[in-house]
């Protein structure tokens, strides 16, 4: 026994090399000690497993994160983002047929669906049509929005555009036409009939018209300029389009280029509208604009000059209501106690029927005897009063060519057969859609008028909205004065009491015809008539048969009488009251009970005539004329001369 055995060492093992002893299980059970708790084995785990489930997760977290903003970038784009949608030109100008034309007009897009609201009709012919290659534009067309001289009688097939000296004639379906009195063709129908629908043909508007034009194709339009002054022009600053309205999602009308030049209309926050030379009308991104500036346009055009005659005095003209034979042999009594009377008008002609026959009063000692007194004589044409007093007949004679003319060649007739120095003409039974008949009633008027040597007057009421038909605007460039009557602001058929010309009355109705009338061709005319009003409370059966009506806002009926100055006053020195001043209407009121009701009158007398008078020269007008001789105060004469001399 060796060393090592002795001292009890394990033995060496012999026949193996390099062999490790078995180390002792560390997670082997060990001896618990008494008051331990026996310690669990822990979970192996590794590394690698752990790596591969945080990067799946990672992944997974990415694949979210991404599909998130996949969703959040197509909400973005569907809500912002520009959409490339293109209009179609055809919806875009409401064309309906293949010769269908669409019409520009000083930048405005001429669409049917708006003329179909503002008319009030169902349907509307295409404001444009090409026939055998050449353009034309729908007369109504022309007539609103190009130039309101051409005048389209469909009664008689015939075209009508009137000059200083006489009219442009054309029939349907020719080439050739009358200027004036000489013939004349074009190389083209000037006027084509399509289902009832005139026509024009675009070059022979353009010959009587301050008006370019460009055609273009798909679809077809033509471009119009007939408006010249100043406007606001921009370059464009990229390529881009021009949208149908303001916004990206809007669709696109077309694109323009880098330096195009377009017309700004409107800015519309970020966007403006434009409209293109081309003509398209639509809205284009405010940056994309560049070189905003305001130009002047025009266009070499001699218009014409509707030249006539201007007294070199202020008119002071008075109205004479005659309406028999008789009362002309009172003129020279009639007119003894004036002064500064410069212009009889005297009522002697009306419409006889609806065929444009007329009758006459017309009297040359009575034009004779006004002659001595150096007063003119403006004889006065109605359209009541006489065989014709509705609006339907008035619209039968003015619709009608032939029937116009009949009327003034009469009338022309019977004014150098006695000596007569004008016409005053006064129609007010003319409906609105008699209105275009009417003014050209007016043009061709004041061509005989002029060629005759004769002064041409025409009677309005003050400018309201109900009578822009009446076209005062026309009427101050072919006429030679404009009247506006400054009264029946409350008239026999007036729901409520109120007076006949108070000063606002008249102060607004020269202030708005001033805007269309030169105040050297307006007179003003003034009442020397008022009303005597009597007024009782509705009773309950009289409110519940008006229900619904215009009537049932007024809580009163009313009735009334006119009465002149002088008969006036009698009637409120008979009542026993004192007039009071009323500021506000400038006139002496008075009202007092009786006979179960209450009695109200504004007063024309000198104070308030003054006060007329005083607007009337501030404004610097060419006259003034009253309404009647013989209902006046003798002593306002005199007044009148302070102001018109």
């Amino acid at each position: 026994m060796d060393e090592r055995e002795r001292k009890g060492a394990r033995p060496r093992r012999t026949g193996a090399k390099n062999v490790r002893r078995k180390r002792p299980d560390r997670y082997a059970q060990r001896p618990e000690r008494a008051g331990t708790v026996p310690r669990k084995k822990p979970e192996k785990r590794s590394s690698r497993a752990r790596r591969r489930r945080r990067n799946t997760a990672i992944r997974w977290l990415i694949f979210t994160v991404l599909i998130l903003a996949a969703i959040g970038g197509v909400f973005i784009w569907w809500r912002y983002g520009s959409s490339n949608e293109k209009a179609d030109p055809e919806q875009y100008y409401e064309l309906e047929e293949e010769n269908d034309v669409a019409v520009v007009v000083n930048n405005d897009v001429v669409r049917r669906s708006e003329r179909i609201a503002s008319q009030q009709t169902n349907t509307v012919p295409a404001p444009g049509k090409v026939f055998d290659g050449q353009y034309y534009v729908e007369y109504t067309v022309v007539r609103d929005l190009i130039n309101k001289r051409f005048y389209w009688d469909s009664n008689e097939n015939v075209l009508l555009y009137t000059l200083p000296e006489g009219s442009v004639t054309v029939e349907a379906g020719s080439s050739e036409y009358t200027d004036i009195t000489e013939s004349r063709s074009e190389d083209y129908v000037i006027l084509k009939i399509e289902d009832g629908t005139a026509y024009i043909a675009l070059p022979f508007i353009q010959q009587y018209t301050n008006m370019d034009y460009t055609v273009y194709d798909d679809p077809s339009r033509v471009v119009i300029t007939s408006e010249w002054g100043e406007i606001q022009t921009a370059e464009i600053k990229r390529d881009t389009q021009v949208r149908s309205l303001g916004g990206v999602k809007s669709p696109i009308l077309t694109e323009v280029s880098k330096g195009d030049k377009v017309t700004v209309l409107e800015d519309v926050d970020d966007w403006m509208e434009v409209a293109t030379e081309d003509g398209f009308v639509g809205y284009v991104k405010t940056n994309t604009l560049k070189n905003i500036e305001t130009e002047t346009t025009s266009r070499d055009f001699d218009e014409p000059d509707y030249t006539g005659i201007s007294k070199d005095y202020t008119i002071n003209m008075a109205w004479h209501n005659v309406s028999n034979p008789d009362a002309n042999s009172y003129i020279t009594d009639t007119i003894a106690g004036t002064k500064g009377l410069t212009t009889l008008a005297p009522t002697w002609f009306s419409l006889a029927d609806t065929e444009g026959n007329i009758s006459s009063l017309a009297d040359a000692d009575y034009v004779s005897s006004a002659h001595q007194s150096d007063i003119e004589v403006w004889a006065v044409l109605r359209d009541f009063h006489g065989g014709v007093n509705s609006y339907e007949e008035t619209y039968e004679v003015l619709s009608h060519t032939s029937k116009r003319t009949k009327v003034i060649d009469q009338v022309i007739a019977a004014a150098l057969e006695n000596g007569i120095d004008g016409i005053n003409l006064d129609f007010e039974l003319v409906s609105a859609d008699c209105g275009e008949h009417y003014v050209q009633f007016v043009r061709e008027l004041s061509v005989k008028c002029r060629q005759n040597g004769l002064v041409f007057s025409v009677d309005n009421y003050v400018p309201q909205p109900y009578n822009e038909h009446y076209d005062i605007e026309e009427q101050g460039v072919v006429a030679d004065y404009v009247v506006i009557m400054g009264y029946d602001e409350h008239t026999e058929g007036s729901y409520e009491a109120g007076s006949v010309a108070s000063i606002s009355y008249l102060d607004d109705g020269i202030t708005n015809a001033l805007k269309s009338v030169p105040a050297e061709k307006l007179i003003a005319g003034v009442p020397f008539f008022t009303r005597l009003w009597f007024e009782t409370p509705k009773t309950e059966e009289e409110l519940a048969k008006e229900q619904g009506t215009e009537a049932a806002q007024y809580p009163y009926s009313v009735s009334s009488t006119a009465y002149g100055m002088d008969d006036a006053a009698n009637v409120v020195a008979e009542a026993g009251v004192q007039a009071q001043w009323d500021d506000t209407a400038k006139q002496n009121y008075a009202q007092w009970d009786a006979d179960g009701g209450t009695y109200k009158i504004w007063l024309e007398d000198s104070r308030s005539l003054e006060e007329k008078l005083k607007v009337i020269k501030s404004d610097n007008l060419a006259g003034v004329a009253e309404w009647s001789l013989g209902m006046e105060d003798p002593g306002v004469w005199d007044l009148i001369l302070q102001y018109v001399s």
